[in-house]
């Protein structure tokens, strides 16, 4: 019973990120960048030149679009990542119809939040975005369309969300300039581009970087014990002499997620004061209760 409660709570945990998500990044989408006619990279970014274009709204562009790609992750990443995928898609598709209508004015023009200052837009539309999509990624979700792909490359290569979507995007930008024949929108749709791609880098990096301990004391067992109970990490033994005393030593290796740091340090503190720390930062740890191990 108490399996299928953590399952459920996970469940929920998960879905709630989901659409935490999808939320920052519909806001970003739809408040900052079609207001102005800033041109985004992906499906959204197809769905806004079909909206500048012709006034069909994006939310059904965008859902229709995207269609065709979750038979790929159907395919590809399987049923779990399907489910979350079409489910994000959907919410995706009514938060931005009901943004865009809520934000809609008398004339039909759409309500511009930072008045005519395109640059802020930009930036404020291209920061949201790229949390939002963050937080859907590290929940295991996707958005749809070069999301969908980007997820599939990373499933199996080590390469960046960012930079796998980085191609797509610079060509689905540059069709504004077909569009509005104009170099500053579509330098302003590179610029939102590029800080879109940073930030979600710079989200997902910083969730996943992870700090390696190495400890020396007279307590290794209480220390040993207590991350084992109270952290639930695991600790490996390493055996060492020292160079003058040669007197043999035991040392804890512990790996442990970097915001985990300073709970682990005062832990070590509280058990022993006279212990001997380093800490480190590592690229990358593998393997279970870290990332999975990629070819």
């Amino acid at each position: 019973m108490e399996h299928i409660k953590q399952k459920i709570w996970d469940l929920s945990n998960t879905y709630t990120k989901i659409v935490i998500g999808l939320i920052i990044y519909c806001v970003g989408y739809t408040c900052f960048m079609l207001p102005y006619q800033i041109t985004s990279g992906g499906v959204s970014g197809i769905a806004a030149l079909i909206y500048y274009a012709t006034g069909f709204q994006a939310q059904y562009s965008y859902l229709i679009i995207n269609c065709a790609l979750l038979v790929l992750a159907l395919r590809i990443m399987g049923a779990s990542y399907f489910t979350r995928t079409i489910i994000a898609t959907v919410l995706a598709s009514f938060f931005i119809g009901f943004i865009q209508e809520y934000i809609t004015m008398d004339d039909g023009t759409l309500y511009k939040c930072v008045g005519d200052q395109k640059f802020m837009a930009c930036i404020i539309g291209g920061c949201l975005e790229g949390l939002g999509l963050a937080i859907v990624f590290l929940a295991g979700g996707s958005t749809g369309g070069t999301d969908i792909i980007a997820s599939c490359v990373n499933k199996y290569k080590d390469i960046s969300l960012g930079r796998v979507m980085l191609y797509a995007d610079i060509l689905i930008i540059s069709c504004s300039y077909l569009l509005f024949h104009d170099v500053e929108t579509l330098v302003i749709g590179y610029l939102t581009m590029i800080v879109s791609m940073n930030f979600l880098d710079f989200i997902i990096n910083g969730a996943r970087q992870s700090v390696q301990f190495i400890i020396i004391s007279d307590k290794c067992d209480l220390i040993a014990n207590e991350v084992g109970l109270k952290m639930e990490r695991g600790v490996t033994i390493l055996y060492g002499e020292g160079w003058y005393s040669k007197e043999q030593r035991r040392v804890l290796l512990i790996m442990a997620k970097k915001h985990e740091s300073r709970r682990l340090f005062d832990l070590i503190h509280a058990l022993d004061t006279k212990a001997f720390v380093s800490m480190c930062n590592v690229e990358g740890v593998f393997g279970e209760g870290f990332d999975k191990l990629k070819k």
